[in-house]
């Protein structure tokens, strides 16, 4: 299985807020137009609901305490090896500066 991007991770969490919310609404909108057969129905879709919904905030605490660890990461190497960081800076953007300037 290939590793999600980012940018798809952020999409896919923003689709599942959208399905729980939309969800939601629509239970609110029949909790009185059930029968005694789709009770338990809607009771179970609440439980999923609310479990999906602490999936969610679990993956976005976690996904965020690994941002903010990269960046201490970051910052303390930066502090630990000044001159090696200033050089890999220049690096890239030596770097950058020679492709812009090949188009």
């Amino acid at each position: 299985m290939t590793e999600l991007t980012a940018d798809q991770k952020d999409k896919l969490i923003s689709d599942l807020r959208a399905v729980i919310v939309d969800a939601e609404e629509l239970l609110e909108r029949t909790a009185g137009e059930l029968g005694d057969t789709a009770i338990g129905l809607r009771e179970r879709l609440q439980l999923r609901m609310a479990s999906a919904r602490d999936g969610l905030l679990t993956m976005q605490a976690a996904a965020s305490e690994r941002v903010k660890a990269a960046g201490r990461a970051t910052d303390d190497y930066v502090h630990d090896h000044p001159w090696q960081s200033v050089g890999i800076g220049v690096g890239v953007g030596l770097l950058l500066g020679m492709l812009i300037a090949r188009r």
